[in-house]
């Protein structure tokens, strides 16, 4: 591709809403364009880039036996209806009506449609299991589009779904795709790490996400480097240091006035009672109904847990007045002792502790010398968020909380979406049975957004060869010279007869301006001519990763630099197989 004809339109600063590095390169680099808030029009650069991703995936989807759809982006309501996710996505989705006023939405995912083929097109055990994918547009309603490519409104997924007679199946299946995704994120270039995750919407009993540690990053990973534990903290466990309650001075609770007390803080510092010891209630209305939380003061709810403690995605906290009406005061005076009628589900730190300090229902009052399970009786679940530096679950070792970007996640699905939409098939002994479901998804712009955040310096971004809207760029300092265009020209026309995919700058631009772009735009590679190195029949290399430069000779340019190229891609290949290997695939 010659420069002087393509669309490249830099920036030397980034538009003020842009704030994360890759959400400013991509911008800078002129890859992206915002049309509206989360959409965004992939200009040539981007495009190219991203075509690179989706071969990649392709490969690895095909090499595990997975075969391409291409379904509709526009569903009628009904098919998410009868799995029940019509009301669970509630204003994420995007819904309209067509000319007949019947309900439509746009696809967040596609289970229900891959769900529905396979109820009317397969019959039989025998034609199990099945690895059925897609690369396609998916539209959330997101309500802070954000951080460029990371949070967005339109998206392109590759999403794909297993199809298996039993939990054996499913489970090799899903080992299948975990392996696959292992090799596309290497082959991209990525660091990675795959961590245990909550299901959410999805549904299933188990998933992974697979996580490119990032400041930019929306999502928290709990990690411990000594035993290699890992999770989303929206599931991650601790280990949390015992604590001692000393023996409550009255054999029943006191009730004390704290005027104008209402947070933990506050109440911490005029009781003289620190977080640990003392009992957060909070309310929030389950299916319409309040239900009371219960907390150690010093911990915070994981929403993620407490929708698996509930088991039902309807919830939220109570408005203010639903809590007064509920419980006859205002948030900060509110606690479990005394209350009848009302579920009461509290975190397993509650468990066996004595002697606290909670609130009296009573605007303005504590009660001191609460115990649990002497004093109010609840339901024991995980509901906390667990904390850096919070002992590791598995072993001896120290959490490290991190923020992190999702690329991936795999779920097992199980029967939920093939028992709504009647997919069954016959067994060996002619028996119904739901198929197992798993399902498996990977945000093909997250990928090169995290690139873009792990690989950049000041001058721009540094991509992986693999993934590179370019692998190396020649740039000829003044194209007014005969003698370099004409070398620059013959350099290009054998990068291409070699397969190296080659941008040819020959813009009339100052020299400055030409290596600018270049790094900015992240090629790997750039080859320089200049009037003195030529005449001596060399060229300067600059290998932007480590930003080090060479001078090597002309006749030799080209297969140097195309040899360099294809041993970033083994290395990537060979780290890629390794990971094969480990997981016991190969």
């Amino acid at each position: 591709m010659r420069l002087n004809r393509f669309f490249l339109p830099t920036l030397r600063e980034a538009p003020t809403e842009a704030e994360v590095p890759s959400h400013i390169l991509l911008l800078r680099a002129g890859y992206i364009r915002q049309l509206a808030a989360g959409i965004y029009s992939y200009l040539p650069l981007a495009q190219r880039s991203l075509l690179k991703i989706q071969e990649i995936i392709r490969q690895e989807m095909n090499a595990i036996g997975g075969q391409e759809f291409y379904l509709p982006a526009l569903h009628p309501a009904e098919l998410w209806k009868d799995t029940g996710r019509w009301e669970v996505m509630g204003d994420n989705m995007f819904r309209l009506k067509d000319r007949w006023g019947r309900d439509m939405c746009l696809g967040m995912t596609h289970e229900e449609v891959f769900a529905k083929i396979a109820h009317y097109e397969m019959r039989s055990y025998k034609e199990l299991p099945q690895y059925w994918y897609q690369i396609q547009a998916k539209f959330r309603d997101e309500p802070r589009p954000r951080s460029g490519l990371l949070r967005v409104r339109q998206f392109t997924m590759k999403d794909s779904y297993s199809f298996d007679l039993d939990r054996a199946g499913l489970d090799l299946s899903y080992n299948d795709h975990y392996n696959a995704y292992c090799r596309i994120f290497t082959r991209c270039g990525l660091e990675f790490l795959v961590v245990a995750a909550h299901s959410g919407a999805m549904g299933g009993n188990q998933s992974h996400e697979f996580m490119v540690k990032a400041e930019a990053g929306e999502d928290w990973v709990a990690t411990c480097a000594a035993c290699g534990y890992a999770a989303n903290t929206e599931r991650a466990t601790s280990r949390l240091a015992a604590i001692e309650d000393e023996d409550a001075p009255q054999p029943q609770p006191v009730k004390v006035s704290t005027p104008g007390q209402k947070t933990i803080d506050e109440i911490s510092r005029f009781l003289k009672v620190p977080g640990s010891g003392q009992i957060k209630t909070l309310i929030y209305m389950v299916e319409s109904e309040p239900v009371l939380i219960l907390m150690r003061g010093d911990h915070q709810l994981n929403e993620a847990k407490l929708e698996s403690a509930l088991a039902t995605t309807v919830f939220r906290p109570a408005l203010p007045e639903e809590i007064r009406q509920a419980m006859g005061a205002d948030a900060g005076s509110l606690g479990p002792v005394g209350v009848k009628g009302f579920r009461i589900i509290a975190d397993r730190a509650l468990q066996g502790r004595k002697n606290m300090t909670t609130g009296a229902n009573e605007d303005d009052c504590h009660i001191q010398g609460v115990t649990p399970g002497v004093h109010f009786q609840a339901e024991y679940f995980d509901l906390r968020t667990v904390q850096h530096g919070e002992g590791c679950p598995e072993c001896d070792g120290i959490l490290a909380v991190a923020k992190a970007i999702e690329v991936g996640h795999i779920f097992k699905l199980g029967t939920k979406y093939s028992e709504a939409l009647n997919a069954r098939v016959l067994d060996q002994a002619g028996n119904l049975h739901p198929i197992l479901m798993g399902s498996y998804g990977i945000g093909v712009e997250r990928i090169l957004s995290s690139a873009a955040e792990l690989y950049h310096d000041e001058h721009g971004m540094i991509l992986p060869v693999s993934i590179a809207p370019f692998e190396v760029i020649v740039v000829p300092v003044s194209v007014r010279d005969d003698d370099l265009l004409r070398a620059a020209e013959d350099m290009y026309a054998r990068f291409q007869e070699l397969g190296v995919d080659v941008l040819l700058d020959d813009r009339d631009e100052r020299a400055g301006v030409k290596f600018n772009d270049a790094d900015l735009i992240g090629v790997p590679y750039r080859v320089t001519l200049g009037q003195k190195k030529l005449k001596a029949g060399l060229v300067e290399l600059t290998v932007r990763r480590t930003g080090e430069r060479t001078d090597i000779p002309l006749a030799d340019a080209v297969a140097r630099v195309a040899g360099l190229i294809a041993e970033q891609r083994r290395c990537l290949d060979d780290r890629a197989a390794a990971l094969e290997r480990l997981e016991g695939r190969a």
